[in-house]
């Protein structure tokens, strides 16, 4: 019998209220028998894992993660050997999985998505990056939530992270729209404009109040804004939501800011501006594109990083236990881009 080492990430510790860190956390290793492998399932080796801020609801006390669990969550990899139809040997691998460093996956009951045809193992971050789950929220959120038409104006808030930095750039160097970005402290604000491409980037460090954001973007977008893309929470929603244009809309897909609270802040809005002004609110998740079910999310993205309308932007972590460091840093703002744990 072919037996593979392994490692595992698990839940140690619930955090509440708290910013998760290492004591979390534990990392214990194992053997894979593959020899055994049924019809329909395949062996992955993990060459990257994500770190995502939706991760952070799953181990709260009464969460979906229970302690002592393994942690799933977004890995690419390669394909050591398959009895599956649809995969074969050595093609890469993006999927919904365990971060385990070797695992047995059946890819039909699970999100799994090909990405042998666009990326080499050098560049397999990219599947859980602008080929996975932040590129698919980004081109789901923007292209058939929000539906942008050139020349309006969106805000978009963690313009710094993952989905924020290419939801930005596609707005802006696809649909050709102007484009206000919210980020903490004045390097990342010059990364999202220089670097993203930009029009305008409010560092959120520097209000303190709803009334104050809104007041700053009043300065860039004096005539309200067409769209949002809520990533943050709190007064970002509602100094968005009071600067809404008519036939503006909203799509929700996190709140960043809420995570680390046992109770989400209350949002103080009135819902009866949407009326007469047919404004829209639409909360979303990256699956119906990631699955290929809408859009034609890998290609069109590909496509869009080889004519050079999304610069790619990582921070990188080396190994599977710096994984609870670079999922801490989420909250504490040490990651530009897309944060990678590299195997």
């Amino acid at each position: 019998m072919t037996s593979l080492p392994s490692k595992t990430i698990y839940l140690k510790a619930a955090a509440d209220n708290s910013i998760p860190g290492p004591d979390n956390f534990e990392i214990r290793e194992s053997k894979v028998n593959t020899a055994d492998l049924k019809e329909g399932e395949i062996v992955v080796t993990a060459l990257v894992m994500s770190v995502d801020p939706f991760l952070r609801g799953q181990i709260k006390t009464g969460g979906s993660k229970k302690v002592g669990e393994a942690m799933v969550g977004f890995v690419a990899g390669k394909v050591l050997a398959s009895k599956h139809t649809d995969w074969k040997e050595n093609d890469l691998i993006g999927a919904s999985a365990n971060f385990s460093t070797v695992q047995i996956l059946n890819p039909s009951k699970t999100i799994a998505w090909n990405v042998t045809d666009y990326v080499t193992e050098d560049k397999i971050s990219y599947a859980i990056g602008v080929l996975g789950m932040p590129g698919s929220t980004a081109y789901g959120g923007l292209l058939d939530v929000l539906r942008p038409e050139e020349g309006q104006t969106i805000f978009v808030s963690g313009a710094a992270g993952a989905v924020g930095s290419m939801v930005g750039q596609i707005a802006k160097r696809v649909k050709k729209c102007t484009v206000i970005g919210s980020c903490g402290g004045p390097e990342k604000c010059k990364l999202v404009k220089e670097k993203f491409g930009f029009d305008h980037c409010i560092d959120y460090k520097t209000v303190s109040n709803t009334q104050e954001l809104k007041a700053e973007l009043k300065k860039v977008a004096p005539g309200g804004i067409d769209m949002y893309f809520e990533n943050v929470g709190g007064m970002h929603f509602e100094a968005a939501f009071e600067s809404l244009r008519p036939h503006g809309r909203i799509a929700v897909c996190g709140g960043i800011s809420q995570y680390n609270k046992t109770e989400s802040d209350k949002l103080k809005i009135n819902p009866l501006q949407m009326i007469y002004t047919f404004q829209r609110i639409e909360g979303f998740v990256c699956i119906p594109w990631l699955s290929g079910k809408k859009g034609n999310f890998l290609k069109d993205m590909y496509d869009w990083v080889e004519a050079g309308h999304i610069t790619v932007e990582e921070t990188v972590f080396e190994g599977i236990e710096n994984w609870p460091v670079a999922f801490q840093g989420l909250f504490t703002g040490k990651n530009k881009g897309k944060a990678v744990v590299k195997l």
